[in-house]
């Protein structure tokens, strides 16, 4: 059975979580929850996505449902069954699964593939790769846009990747974090507001702005305070006046309710602009604008990025480890 909630059990199983994911990633031979999760909602897709206005509502909560539901009710009864068999069995299922709800090492390593061609000045291999970690059109893009792409990835995806699955977890253990991850890969694949999902995925959508609610404006604030660790000597560029503020100023502009708020302040500890025109299949979208262009975006930004993204985590899991602390005492 899962390590209960709030507990300095499960707080030590998430640190030897993030350490093994660390450590390994996703390896390509392990089978991935995600995975099944995607093909499940291929298939109930297929099948549910159409009929009336209405009727596309109801079956999209329906999927979300069944989805969120058979993950959680899975992971939790696999759990029970390996701790029934020896609790050290349960111990190390919880482990693996929880790890496999983090994206650490996955997130690093596919900003350093931009990274890399990048600043050896092949913009085709940085394009091929950015090209897979953002849904834009990216044939185009020059050093600066591929640079911003990628960091504004890094700093959403240190949410939904990261501290989200971690807050989660801390709640209700590795069965919470996976119908996390349930909810993050429904908005993924049905979430949009195109004509074929705008009814059958907007409770999808909806959803999942509710769980990131509250993980992406601690996120923002742990990264923040991550930064006022940094060495002024060995980390320049990092501009911490006025960080804060100005991610409350920019934040609630973004369209999204909750990325705005990770990726305004990477903008503003960083000193440079994110935001702006993007293209989706050759239409355009505006973006508004997050931070202030002290500094023209460069591939520095990818790596700095990185580190604030590592900063971010770490002291989440400190604040974290602060309120299991704090519970344990008072229980």
């Amino acid at each position: 059975m899962s390590a209960e909630p709030l507990s300095l059990a499960l707080l030590a199983l998430l640190l030897g979580a993030m350490a093994l994911d660390l450590l390994i990633g996703d390896p390509r031979w392990l089978p991935h929850p995600v995975v099944a999760m995607g093909r499940l909602t291929e298939a109930l897709e297929r099948r549910w996505n159409r009929g009336s206005h209405r009727a596309r509502r109801l079956k999209g909560f329906l999927l979300t449902g069944c989805v969120v539901g058979l993950t959680y009710a899975l992971a939790w009864g696999v759990l029970t069954l390996l701790a029934g068999l020896h609790p050290w069995l349960g111990l190390i299922g919880e482990l693996l699964l929880l790890a496999s709800a983090l994206a650490i090492k996955g997130l690093r390593d596919a900003a350093f593939a931009v990274a890399g061609p990048l600043a050896q000045g092949d913009l085709d291999a940085a394009r091929r790769a950015v090209a897979m970690i953002v849904g834009r059109d990216t044939e185009a893009l020059d050093e600066a846009e591929i640079t911003r792409a990628t960091v504004e990835t890094v700093a959403e995806n240190t949410v939904d990747g990261i501290t989200a699955p971690l807050f989660w977890a801390l709640l209700g253990g590795a069965p919470l974090a996976l119908a996390y991850k349930a909810v993050n890969t429904l908005d993924s694949m049905v979430g949009h507001r195109s004509e074929r999902y705008a009814d059958f995925g907007y409770v999808s959508a909806k959803f999942d702005d509710l769980v990131n609610w509250v993980p992406a404006r601690l996120t923002a604030l742990s990264m923040w305070l991550a930064a006022l660790a940094l060495p002024e000597a060995r980390w320049q560029g990092v501009r911490r006046q006025g960080a804060l503020a100005g991610t409350w100023r920019d934040a609630p502009g973004h369209p999204s309710p909750n990325a705005g708020w990770p990726e305004a302040m990477m903008a503003h500890l960083l000193g440079v602009q994110l935001g702006g025109t993007n293209t989706y299949g050759g239409l355009v979208s505006e973006r508004i604008r997050l931070g202030e262009p002290h500094e023209p975006l460069r591939v520095v930004h990818i790596q700095r990025a990185v580190v604030h993204m590592h900063g971010a985590w770490a002291v989440f899991f400190l604040l974290m480890a602060g309120v299991v602390g704090m519970w344990s005492a008072w229980a």
